[in-house]
């Protein structure tokens, strides 16, 4: 009588295996479409963060314009030496072109490189603006 008993359950077995192999593979669909979710909100927060701790430090006086020159601008009189096969000797001529009297442009050069070398967040602003620029 057992053995029928055990047969029975495990016909019963048999018969309910592809649901609880669909119903087990929809939880496992529903657990990727979480992680997937988790790591689109991480990479989203991270950013944000990142944006914060960049505006932050624009604020710092390290962002101030040097001799009325912003950071912007450096960046792209910098870039514009390209042109001219980073001949240093063009960037005045250069920073002419774009309105920046020479004495103006010879402390705002070394005052930028200098907090270049000095501020990690400076540094990573001009690479930014040098790149798009």
């Amino acid at each position: 009588m057992w053995m029928l008993k055990r047969m029975r359950d495990m016909k019963d077995m048999l018969e309910a295996a592809p649901g609880m192999v669909a119903q087990a593979q929809q939880l496992g669909a529903q657990a990727q479409q979480m992680a997937v979710a988790q790591h689109a909100a991480y990479q989203t927060l991270a950013a944000q963060a990142a944006g914060a701790r960049l505006r932050g430090a624009e604020a710092g006086a390290d962002f101030d314009p040097i001799a009325g020159v912003p950071i912007e601008e450096f960046a792209t009189v910098s870039k514009g030496v390209a042109a001219f096969g980073y001949d240093p000797a063009k960037l005045p001529e250069i920073a002419a072109s774009r309105g920046i009297q020479e004495a103006a442009w010879q402390t705002a050069h070394q005052g930028w490189v200098d907090r270049i070398k000095r501020n990690r967040a400076v540094a990573q602003q001009f690479n930014q603006l040098y790149r798009a620029a």
